[in-house]
């Protein structure tokens, strides 16, 4: 017994050690307690049967006081970019009272639509209420970047402007595509949400939705790829093209058009004059058919690395398409997001002080939703691996295609995307209009909105002519 107590005591003063730090008021109040539970255990160390029962010492007090350390430590809840994690919504549930969501190709499409109602006597003159605004945001923005233009613009065009969260962003309903894809039904799968083509179909279908025949496209930084390639896709869908702080790879070089006439003319004097020189000289022929000889060759032998480099680039995507959706690089997406997240919000403005608490929580509200880490990685492998463009020249090779009114608008702060991008840009599709806000970074119709609904004004009075600019003017 005596024996027994020592160790009791012993136990006492290391639970007092252990308590003392992180309670300090049970050093004394709880004193009284622990004595009377000491005791009463001392009477169980007497009982055969229960001399394995001195357990329930430490599990009703021990415990007791231990489990509230570990709730603080393990427990503690996770919050990325200042947003906690351990609660992810329904997209549906965090919806604002003027959201609307309908369904394409099976997945729900956050959406919103501000109509002008003029007058009808202007509605009756109004040659622009058949031509509505689409807007397309940026990589990692939403609807609510649009949320300060749309209503000027309807009032601007007295049409419909309608905004759209792309898959992987907003509250547009996010997919677990990968887990839907097998080798067995590659044939016979849905088309990627998170691809440039679904985008690209997404913003045709609302063109229908919207009931026009034609509409104004509006894209920002990344949106304005969704913007062009709908354009290519079906130019005769597409009105015009607005592209803001368009992150677009402008070519470094213009190419001029060479009159076809002279080329032609000087190809075949080039050919006259080689044939007849052929003719006099026996080693320039015998030469001439080594050249040809050595021609098919090369051609041979670039066909087989041209396919090997198929093969590679195959393997080279599906490896990277495997790393991108790995649990690993969902980690990564959290981590970046987390560290960079408020970062790149505020340097995405030329005065970082006029972002506030309201900007941030719209930019951060769609990380309140189930899943979105994994769609952000699904969106990132559809972009890195996208095959379905392999069979088409890269886009920078096909602006000079571009025949539809375009007005680019940057900001000559823009940190993201460089103006001098822009500035090539327009170089690059014949017949745009470039427009330099200044003192504006990447998001001149959230940072400038009068200076930008003005810009887009003379743009569609310049384009579609005088009447409209007499109808606009008698609504304001």
């Amino acid at each position: 017994m005596r024996s027994g107590g020592v160790g009791l005591s012993r136990f006492e003063g290391k639970l007092n050690l252990v308590l003392s730090p992180h309670f300090p008021q049970y050093r004394c109040s709880q004193k009284k307690e622990l004595n009377l539970k000491i005791q009463g255990s001392r009477l169980l160390k007497s009982q055969p049967h229960a001399a394995s029962s001195s357990s329930p010492l430490t599990s009703s007090s021990g415990a007791q006081y231990s489990e509230p350390l570990l709730d603080t430590n393990t427990n503690r809840k996770k919050r990325i970019a200042g947003i906690d994690q351990d609660e992810l919504l329904d997209p549906s549930l965090l919806a604002d009272p003027d959201s609307r969501f309908c369904e394409f190709q099976g997945v729900q499409i956050h959406h919103k639509i501000y109509e002008f109602q003029a007058p009808n006597s202007l509605q009756k003159n109004h040659t622009l209420s058949q031509l509505p605004l689409i807007l397309l945001h940026g990589f990692g923005a939403s609807v609510f970047s649009w949320n300060r233009v749309m209503k000027p613009l309807a009032e601007l065009i007295g049409s419909k402007v309608l905004a759209f969260d792309r898959p992987a962003f907003g509250l547009t309903s996010r997919l677990n595509f990968s887990s839907h894809s097998s080798p067995a039904t590659e044939n016979r799968r849905p088309l990627n949400p998170y691809s440039m083509a679904f985008s690209v179909l997404a913003t045709l279908y609302f063109i229908d939705f919207l009931a026009a025949e034609k509409a104004i496209l509006v894209g920002h930084s990344a949106g304005s790829l969704t913007a062009v390639n709908s354009y290519f896709e079906a130019p005769e869908r597409v009105a015009a093209l607005i592209l803001v702080a368009p992150a677009i790879l402008a070519p470094l070089i213009v190419h001029k058009a060479v009159e076809g006439n002279q080329l032609g003319r000087e190809n075949r004097m080039e050919k006259d004059s080689s044939d007849s020189s052929s003719l006099r000289n026996p080693y320039l022929k015998l030469s001439k058919i080594l050249l040809k000889f050595a021609k098919h060759v090369a051609q041979a032998i670039m066909q087989m690395v041209k396919g090997m480099a198929v093969m590679l680039n195959s393997l080279y995507k599906k490896l990277l398409s495997a790393i991108l959706r790995s649990a690993f690089a969902v980690m990564l997406v959290r981590m970046v997001i987390d560290k960079f997240g408020i970062a790149a919000i505020r340097n995405a403005w030329y005065n970082s002080s006029q972002v506030t608490e309201h900007i941030l929580y719209g930019y951060t509200k769609p990380l309140r939703t189930k899943g979105w880490d994994r769609a952000l990685v699904e969106y990132t492998a559809a972009m890195l691996t996208d095959t379905e463009t392999e069979s088409k020249p890269p886009l920078e090779k096909r602006l000079h295609e571009i025949s539809c009114p375009v007005l680019i608008v940057t900001g000559d702060s823009d940190r993201i995307v460089p103006s001098w991008n822009a500035q090539r840009l327009a170089q690059a599709i014949p017949g745009s209009h470039l427009e330099v806000i200044k003192h504006c970074g990447h998001l001149p119709h959230e940072e400038k909105v009068e200076e930008f609904v003005s810009v887009v004004e003379k743009f569609v009075q310049r384009v579609f002519g005088e009447p409209e600019k007499q109808c606009l003017e008698a609504v304001t």
